[in-house]
Parts: structure tokens; C-alpha cells; sequence
């Protein structure tokens, strides 16, 4: 059975998987890229490749998310899954459903936030942005891959975002499983209560030694310094890749991302009257 760590894109998933690899994959809490390996996306050419060989047209992805997702859990084992796709519904062919989900822990980040993150990811004016997360349609190709120094899309792994608050509500009323939602905001201002507390959602699907040491030494090698650091030495196969082949930094501005500094008031304004239920009811207004 499948648990998801499902968000918007650039909300906090990496962090949370980052986190989560350190400490179920390793004996001291110690973090490698190589770890996130082990928490895969979905959807993914490699686990929808046995159903549809051509990936041309994106929206015949859909048809084959719960039979490849069947196929999965063939194992009977109990594995996670990152994905920035929407809980939604694309021509009668739901993105997952009770029989192939275990749990969800869903990452949100106050999109005044997300939208200066997703302008670096994608080379994008913050206008540009605006329009991205705004998008009640967007689909992205969410792994860029470098050949031969070219920027290529990854057909295969075509996520159906939409916007940002209703992709939002979509894993939140999610209905058939648990859902754990976890503010960006609350795992950076105390990432230790956060952590220990997604771990004890955890302890009711799969059995997780609560370690108080290991936890620490976790966080302290999951750090954005560290994580930073280890990016500009050892290079992060998630970065982005641009159209003009120029590639971005993926862990970029941390807590220096402040939306009060980085937005103009007009898109302030914008973004609070679009969103304003959500935001709300997150507490981020």
C-alpha cells in the first residue's frame, strides 16, 4: 500500500522526503541524495511503461494511474510515493484510490511563498508565476533531464497540478485515507515537534522506533545549510534545467524567502483575494 507525501510544487516536499529518508534509511540519521532514491515519484514512466509505451499525449496517463498503481502494491508492501499530482479526477480515472492508499501526508507553504520559489524553479516573472499557480488546468512535466548538456522533458512523469489552493483542497478532503497536513511554516519554525509528530503518524501504518538522538542528528543533516551545501558540491539531479539550458539552483533562498520582501503589493493583493479561504483557514491571513 501506497503512502503519499503529496504538495504543490515547491512547497516542502523535498525537505519532508529528505527528512524521512535520513531516518528510516540509515542507522545515524545521516542524509545522502541517493537516500530520496528510495521515496520515488509518481506518476512515472517507469511504472507506466508496461501500460502505454507511447507518452505523447499526456492525457492518456490517467487511464493507467490506479492499474499501474495495482501493480505496485502486488508486493504487498508498504512503500512511499512522492507526487505533486492533484487528487483529481481526469476523464473518469481517479489519481489513486482506498485500495491503493495506505496514508497521505500532505506539505503546504503559504503560496505567497510558493509563488517566489516557482518563479526560480521555472525562470519565471513573478507574473508569470502568478498565472502558473492560478491555473485551475496546469499539468507540468516534473523531472527536467539533462543529455548531452540539452534540457529534456521526462514524458512520463506528467503530474495534473491545477491551482494551488484547489490542489490543496483536493488531498485534503481526500475521504478514504488519513491525512496528515503539514504547515511549511510549523517545520521550519520548530522542526523538531513537526518531525516527531509526522513520525508518530507514521508509527500507526509502519512500525518506527521513536529515537529522540536520531531525530536530532536527522534534522541537523537535513538543514537547507547542509542540503545547500551539498548541492553546490555533489550537484542535485532535480534542478531544474531551463529551455536555454541554464540550470537552477534547486535549494536556493531558505529563510530568505520572505514574500514581504519578494512580492510587489500588487501581487500581494492578488494572490490574498484568489486564495483567501484557504489562506484563512491555514492561518496564513
Amino acid at each position: 500500500m501506497i503512502i503519499w507525501i503529496a504538495s504543490y510544487p515547491k512547497s516542502g516536499n523535498t525537505w519532508i522526503r529528505a527528512l524521512i529518508s535520513a531516518y528510516l534509511y540509515s542507522r545515524s540519521g545521516r542524509f545522502s541524495f541517493s537516500d530520496l532514491n528510495k521515496i520515488e515519484q509518481f506518476p512515472n514512466k517507469k511504472y507506466l511503461s508496461s501500460f502505454l509505451k507511447n507518452f505523447d499525449d499526456p492525457k492518456k496517463v490517467p487511464t493507467y494511474w490506479i492499474p499501474a498503481q495495482y501493480k505496485i502494491n502486488l508486493s504487498n508492501d508498504k512503500v512511499f510515493f512522492k507526487t505533486h499530482n492533484a487528487m483529481c479526477t481526469i476523464n473518469g480515472h481517479q489519481f489513486t484510490n482506498k485500495q491503493n492508499t495506505l496514508a497521505c501526508i500532505y506539505v503546504v507553504r503559504d503560496p505567497r511563498n510558493v509563488i517566489t520559489s516557482l518563479a526560480n524553479h521555472y525562470g519565471l516573472s513573478k507574473e508569470e508565476a502568478y498565472e502558473f499557480f492560478t491555473n485551475k488546468r496546469k499539468i507540468i512535466f516534473a523531472k527536467n533531464i539533462s543529455l548531452k548538456g540539452k534540457a529534456l522533458k521526462e514524458k512520463g512523469n506528467v503530474h495534473f497540478i491545477g491551482s494551488w489552493n484547489e490542489h490543496y483542497l483536493s488531498w485534503k478532503n481526500i475521504g478514504f485515507a488519513p491525512v496528515k497536513i503539514v504547515k511549511y511554516e510549523d517545520l521550519a519554525n520548530d522542526t523538531y515537534a513537526e518531525f516527531l509528530s509526522i513520525l508518530k503518524f507514521l508509527n500507526n501504518f509502519i512500525l518506527i522506533q521513536i529515537d529522540k538522538k536520531k531525530i536530532k542528528k536527522t534534522i541537523k543533516n537535513c538543514s537547507f545549510e547542509i542540503l545547500k551545501k551539498k548541492e553546490k558540491k555533489e550537484g542535485f539531479i532535480e534542478a531544474s534545467i531551463l529551455e536555454n539550458n541554464r540550470k537552477i539552483t534547486f535549494f536556493n533562498l531558505g529563510k530568505k524567502n520572505d514574500w514581504k520582501k519578494c512580492l510587489n503589493t500588487e501581487i500581494q493583493k492578488k494572490i490574498r483575494i484568489n486564495f483567501f479561504k484557504e489562506m484563512k483557514e491555514l492561518g496564513y491571513l
